[in-house]
């Protein structure tokens, strides 16, 4: 076993990678994640032995954010990248010791740990996972530590927009400093909680963030078709990168496409006057193999949701922010107050031809929490007319397995009275279905990004307040959701903190949760995986 990971849906057989990851990481990849949360670690057990986290600044909540936004699946291939980072670490951990009088050194394990180049893959290979031997404490700390990456990426996202909460900053170092010192089932489960409801705290901030930059979403209708223009793809996350490369392809001739999760930038008033911005182009992560190939332009990879890359396509891919991948080149952050530069991404479109067709027409999304409220009485409406009879949460990820033609099976047996509401990319398995609509309301309502899982939880509070129900799971609503990396099980952590119980996930539940740990969200909080499409449509229309 030259390796530990099962973090994602796709761990292999469910267990975890041993020799290489499903996702494509190397061993040595993969180790030197470890390393960089056990780093992380030593710092937060060096910032609670301070006796004060308020000394966390802006800075360094960052650093925190950021390093973990770096091992999500998918973010990053760079053992480059991860070893710089760990050095920046261990550096910060030096200098706050220093500052705040804290022998650092004198307290053992990773608060101890120095950076050495030279030793580094050595001491990554003993504190991976099973570095915790008991199962169940093992399976705890690390749902906590995924919660807590998803939680990272999208306050770094926020940060990015100049939104901010120390508060995140704290609980994120605390909780790190806590799996060092407890072995308690109760404690640990404890902070899996609180990580949910910081979760929702985040999600709500970054919401603010992007729609006092950019404007409230509105119901889009995206084109799907290309021009005759050279182009340039823009996938993942960060939708100031977005902004900053519209910005600077105007006049220049290049229109611009979004891809995967940078779909919902399509319904975003900021966005639309740019006359050069096309529509979106092709599906989710998963196809990028096939779809980067045929679009023969210049690629953009914001976030997290690369995947291995293809020669065929090699010269003219380019990651910035937290992605990276050995041999590609990567856009440097911005300076203060200043933006990045894409000007060599411009002037690689330039020389590409116009993007291969793979299909034509329109996608309709937009139906984030504003959009809807704005339609509160007309679904209203529809609900007490008998019009709709059952909302469905069918949000979370998409992935390669040939099972999550579940998902797409269930959208269409689903019947005519009942609404999905989604966010994320496992949307890409229906959002393409003509499921019509109902008194002209769709029956998939997009409510945008992963983090736009946010939005549906609004709109389910605000039908409880409407309907005057005291338990918002005596709601017309029931969740099947799709789940692939860390993202998602924050986003799950913050439903389950909102009070939200019998959520359907699939289509395996998390291979990292062992027995012990699964039987107490299902007992507690009556967790359930997928089984068939017509049982678990039955019992979502029952």
């Amino acid at each position: 076993m030259s390796m530990f990971c099962y973090q994602c849906q796709e761990t292999a057989r469910n267990t975890g990678c041993t020799v290489k990851g499903v996702c494509g990481k190397p061993d040595v990849t993969a180790n030197l994640q470890d390393l960089l949360i056990y780093s992380l670690k030593g710092f937060a057990a060096v910032i609670s032995e301070s006796g004060n986290s308020d000394r966390i600044n802006d800075a360094t909540g960052n650093l925190f954010t950021e390093s973990l936004f770096m091992t999500i699946t998918n973010a990053n291939f760079d053992d480059a990248k991860f070893l710089e980072k760990i050095r920046e670490v261990c550096d910060a951990k030096k200098h706050f010791a220093e500052k705040y009088n804290v022998d650092y050194k004198s307290l053992g394990g990773a608060a101890s740990y120095v950076f050495d180049k030279n030793s580094a893959q050595e001491k990554a290979a003993g504190v991976g996972v099973l570095s915790t031997e008991n199962e169940d404490i093992r399976s705890l700390t690390e749902l906590l530590i995924y919660g807590l990456k998803g939680l990272a990426a999208y306050t770094h996202h926020a940060q990015v927009l100049g939104y901010s909460d120390p508060e995140i900053y704290r609980f994120i170092a605390e909780a790190l400093a806590l799996t060092l010192r407890s072995n308690s089932a109760e404690v640990l489960t404890d902070y899996v909680v609180r990580t949910g409801s910081v979760a929702v705290t985040a999600m709500a901030l970054l919401d603010k963030a992007n729609t006092e930059t950019y404007g409230n979403p509105e119901i889009t209708k995206v084109n799907i078709g290309v021009r005759d223009n050279p182009g340039i793809l823009i996938s993942g996350h960060d939708l100031k990168d977005m902004k900053e490369l519209l910005e600077q392809t105007k006049g220049t001739g290049v229109d611009v496409y979004t891809h995967s999760e940078m779909l919902p930038a399509n319904y975003y008033p900021e966005f639309k006057k740019y006359r050069h911005f096309v529509g979106n182009y092709g599906n989710a992560w998963w196809k990028q193999n096939e779809e980067f190939e045929k679009f023969n332009g210049a690629i953009l990879m914001t976030t997290n949701c690369i995947t291995p890359v293809k020669d065929s396509y090699k010269d003219r891919i380019f990651t910035t922010g937290m992605a990276g991948y050995p041999g590609v080149m990567h856009i440097p952050d911005r300076a203060a107050n200043g933006s990045k530069d894409f000007s060599i991404v411009i002037e690689k479109a330039k020389k590409c031809k116009s993007p291969d067709e793979i299909e034509t027409g329109f996608i309709t999304g937009g139906f984030a929490h504003n959009q809807v409220m704005a339609l509160a009485d007309k679904v209203v409406a529809a609900v007490k007319s008998g019009a709709i009879k059952k909302f469905v949460v069918m949000a979370g990820c998409d992935g390669r397995h040939a099972s999550r033609n579940y998902f797409t099976e269930v959208a269409k047996a689903l019947p005519a009275d009942t609404v999905i509401l989604t966010a994320g990319c496992a949307k890409y398995r229906y959002n393409k279905l003509d499921l019509g609509d109902i008194g002209g309301i769709p029956r998939v309502l997009d409510a945008g990004q992963c983090n736009d899982s946010y939005s549906l939880a609004v709109i389910a509070l605000k039908l409880k307040e409407v309907f005057e129900l005291e338990d918002v799971n005596d709601l017309p609503l029931d969740f099947d959701i799709a789940w692939y990396e860390q993202k998602a099980v924050v986003v799950l952590l913050a439903l389950l903190s909102l009070g939200f119980k019998g959520i359907r996930l699939g289509p395996t539940l998390p291979g990292f949760l062992s027995p012990g740990v699964a039987k107490v969200l299902i007992d507690t909080f009556n967790l359930k995986g997928i089984t068939d499409v017509e049982t678990d449509v039955r019992s979502i229309t029952a």
